[in-house]
């Protein structure tokens, strides 16, 4: 949250810079390849792009990026049509260019040989046009594969060296590159971003801009043709996302990508497959069903009940029961999910189980889910039957249907499944009486848990809403814990309260007199207790509860390791200083010891720095592995615990001191922090409170005095300049 609220302020301040207009893009909803969807599809796509933009940025979006630039005219005539005002493309993707007016001949340009410092206009069949930038594809390549990033001041030359002093126009030099580029693929770049950026402005090289203010001071004076179906990162068009076109990302010389073309029919074949039965059974409730589609992008954005309220309002035939508006979030659903799996990122890799292809088979997974549940159609054997043309790479995976079996089936989720996961981790972690799970709310109607030793059972039941599709029941559940990981459960849905009532005095009954056989047996009559366990839950929770589980063992596993390390440390000690080699046995003790240690010291609130040091030391003199990343994390977070205060109290000096005092460790650590988000607090520290502290400790204010010298301590701690 914090990190979009920040693109949304820069896009505001960019409105301020450029007058008026906001350096923010759309996008093509979720980055579907355009040129190979459907016209259907592609209205969508624009439409839902343009209102997700406008419920983030407040505001019309004047650009939108067409996803790897994948293009095609039909695609910039929605655009179009749909008040875009430019898209960017590669320089590759310019066919022929010249000035707009008659008689004028056509240039051609093919092979990238476009001049990247103008606007273009490119009309569209339906009779519209559209401005088209041309990015700069030499120093585009430079800042992706040639090291640009590794100095600010070179990535500043070489960006104004775009310009010429013999074109008679006003030239926009600009790049476009993915934004992994500055930070993950390069470090430190978007430190040389910034400093190019710097360096151009202040030196007067050249004036800071976006593409819409650009345009809207320099109309296009010529047009252009485009090469159609074609992309940035695919030689061949948009072979990557259909064929073997040779297009991979590496490291895998026998494999091939024949999958590609197979995964995309048995794709459009569902698609295509539900469109029909989707209008006649959607018709029937609103009045059209394609239009319904488009605008159901608000009830997306906001699922409140006035949203989707006002969404029926404007699209039923008649007043909807409870039911059929349940009906309808399904059947929009099922098309929604007919769009996600198309995303990009399904056929850009190298191998059919990568986890990019298997979740777009997982979103054709729910279309199957819905459209059987809906639409009366048998569709899942045939498309696995498509799937299955599709081959791995890998032997164990051998083809998409196995594929689909294996990965795609069991994720599936039903309100069983969620009934289930609540049923479980209630357990563990005691709910509200009114909760939510994930996208379902939950309202417990009953709920008994009977304890003997280690075993416990629950009995309850509760409401179970999908706050997605509307859909509801009461589903009643039981679950055994035979302790640690041993869980049997069982859900069904609430057969009335006489045989409710029923099923929980016998089971009560079994269970007090210790009854254990009588206790599965009544269970198993009335759930079947064995079709659900720790297996079943949703992997975060799954993963939480494990730990939790087994916390007790891993806490007595370390106590009885510190003991021993405190025993014979300084036997270690004495050997460390005579060079003697550590017994295997001792490393290992005090590997484990002092880990565990340091895990549980930078936790704590406050830090005690003295202790810390020492064990760090004695891991140097031990000559022991630290667990690095685990404990990065920890101190990571408990510095930007200690951070977050000051966020909601900046001019609490005892809180910025106690900030101040936590980071003194840094020095001291054999292991880099990430220090981001709690440098991020620091600058905001500077820019809105420290002139007027700085002022008022000049005046004598002690507290003041007190905030400016641990925010200048602090400031030298996280690498923050104050001047």
């Amino acid at each position: 949250p914090g990190l979009h609220q920040m693109i949304l302020d820069a896009d505001l301040q960019s409105r301020e810079n450029f007058g008026g207009h906001g350096s923010a893009m759309a996008q093509c909803y979720n980055h579907v390849i355009m040129p190979l969807a459907n016209s259907r599809d592609k209205r969508t796509q624009v439409i839902w792009g343009i209102e997700d933009f406008r419920s983030r940025f407040d505001r019309d979006p004047e650009g939108m990026w067409l996803p790897e630039t994948a293009v095609d005219l039909e695609s910039l005539d929605l655009m179009a049509e749909h008040g875009i005002k430019f898209t960017v493309l590669a320089p590759a993707q310019a066919r022929l260019v010249r000035r707009l007016g008659s008689g004028s001949e056509w240039l051609d340009v093919s092979g990238a040989r476009v001049d990247p410092t103008r606007a273009y206009l490119v009309h569209t069949p339906g009779g519209r046009s559209i401005a088209v930038f041309f990015y700069d594809g030499p120093i585009s390549r430079a800042v992706a594969f040639e090291g640009l990033l590794n100095n600010g001041e070179f990535f500043a030359s070489r960006l104004v060296s775009g310009f010429n002093d013999t074109r008679g126009w006003n030239q926009l030099a600009h790049i476009a590159t993915d934004g992994e580029s500055y930070g993950h693929h390069h470090r430190h770049g978007e430190m040389a971003l910034a400093y190019a950026l710097h360096h151009i402005e202040s030196r007067g090289l050249a004036r800071i801009t976006n593409y819409a203010q650009f345009l809207a001071l320099n109309p296009p004076t010529h047009e252009a043709e485009i090469f159609e179906d074609t992309s940035w990162s695919c030689a061949h068009g948009v072979g990557r996302w259909t064929d073997d076109c040779g297009c991979n990302s590496g490291g895998h010389g026998g494999w091939n990508q024949a999958w590609r073309r197979p995964l995309r029919a048995a794709l459009d074949w569902l698609r295509d497959e539900i469109a029909e039965p989707y209008e006649q059974v959607m018709g029937a409730l609103l009045r059209d069903p394609w239009a319904a589609r488009d605008d159901y992008i608000h009830v997306v954005l906001n699922r409140s009940e006035a949203i989707r309220s006002a969404f029926l309002d404007r699209h039923q035939r008649r007043r909807l029961s409870r039911a059929d508006q349940v009906k309808t979030w399904r059947l929009l659903e099922m098309q929604r999910h007919a769009m996600l799996m198309y995303t990009s990122c399904g056929w850009f890799f190298d191998e059919l189980s990568g986890i990019e292809t298997v979740q777009v088979i997982m979103y054709a997974g729910r279309v199957v889910q819905l459209a059987e549940r809906l639409l009366g159609r048998k569709v899942e054997a045939p498309f696995i039957e498509l799937l299955s043309r599709a081959k791995s790479n890998l032997p164990e995976h051998a083809e998409g249907g196995r594929i689909y079996e294996k990965m795609v089936r069991p994720a599936v989720v039903n309100l069983e499944k969620v009934g289930a996961h609540y049923a479980i981790t209630s357990l563990f972690e005691r709910y509200e009486d009114r909760t939510r799970i994930y996208a379902y709310s939950v309202e417990q109607e009953d709920y008994k848990i009977s304890e003997s030793g280690r075993l416990r059972m629950l009995i309850g039941r509760a409401r179970f809403t999908s706050e997605i599709t509307q859909d509801s029941d009461t589903l009643s559940f039981g679950v055994l814990h035979f302790g640690d990981h041993n869980i049997n459960a069982g859900v069904r849905p609430f057969q009335g309260p006489q045989a409710y009532h029923k099923l929980r005095e016998e089971a009560a009954d079994a269970f007090t007199r210790a009854d254990l056989a009588e206790v599965i047996r009544v269970l198993d009559r009335d759930f079947g207790m064995n079709t659900y366990s720790l297996k079943s839950l949703f992997r975060d929770e799954q993963r939480r509860i494990l730990t939790q589980i087994l916390d007790s063992t891993i806490h007595e596993a370390e106590a009885l390791y510190r003991q021993l390390y405190e025993n014979h440390a300084p036997l270690m000690r004495f050997l460390s200083t005579l060079g003697t080699p550590m017994p295997k046995a001792f490393r290992t003790t005090a590997e484990y010891a002092i880990n565990s240690h340091l895990r549980r010291e930078l936790a704590q609130d406050p830090l005690d720095l003295s202790r810390i040091r020492r064990y760090l030391d004695e891991a140097r003199m031990a000559r022991v592995d630290l667990e690095a990343t685990t404990l990065e994390f920890v101190y990571r977070k408990t510095l930007e615990s200690l951070a977050l205060r000051i966020k909601e109290d900046p001019l609490n000096a005892d809180a910025l001191q106690a900030l101040e005092q936590a980071a003194g460790l840094l020095p001291w650590l054999p292991f880099g922090v990430s220090l981001w988000e709690v440098q991020n607090v620091c600058w905001d520290l500077l820019r809105e409170h420290y002139p007027a502290q700085s002022q008022r400790a000049r005046s004598g204010d002690e507290n003041a005095l007190n905030w400016v010298g641990a925010f200048a301590a602090l400031a030298v701690h996280v690498s923050v300049k104050l001047h």
